[in-house]
């Protein structure tokens, strides 16, 4: 990856939107070396898809919390994979240390955050932290 790489990156980060036409005249390359480059980077797996920022209260998800689950063995979380498609659950990740799990969730009130803590119980101890705010929401990565 060269510098026109990591330019483009920073580009389709903050606005993937952008034709290849705007592209090529913010990294100085021609519109077909632009949809090249873009399309290495798609099959080489940098680029992995292009998404909408939501704001989790306007769509639905006003009660945001970070979950840690202490589960091991058969009954494992990670080893469920219905809860990747839960539509609670907007990530899941294996971590390290007491808990096998985290998962990013969010609901549209305290009952649905109730029944949600119940659901993960079956898979062993939840432990929540309530999202109060999020200063840096999401960050574009700085390609190196």
């Amino acid at each position: 990856m060269d510098a026109v790489d990591r330019l483009l990156l920073a580009e389709l980060q903050a606005d993937a939107r952008l034709s290849y036409n705007e592209l090529s005249r913010r990294v100085n390359l021609s519109p077909p070396a632009v949809a090249e480059r873009v399309r290495r980077l798609e099959s080489e797996g940098v680029i992995t898809g292009y998404h909408a920022h939501l704001d989790p209260a306007k769509a639905g998800a006003a009660v945001m919390a970070l979950v840690t689950v202490q589960c091991y063995g058969p009954r494992c979380v990670l080893r469920d994979p219905e809860v990747a498609h839960w539509p609670e659950v907007f990530q899941l990740h294996r971590v390290t240390g007491g808990a096998c799990c985290v998962l990013l969730v969010g609901v549209p009130d305290m009952p649905a955050f109730e029944r949600l803590t119940d659901r993960l119980g079956g898979y062993g101890q939840p432990t929540s932290s309530m999202i109060l705010s999020s200063p840096v929401p999401w960050r574009a990565i700085q390609a190196s």
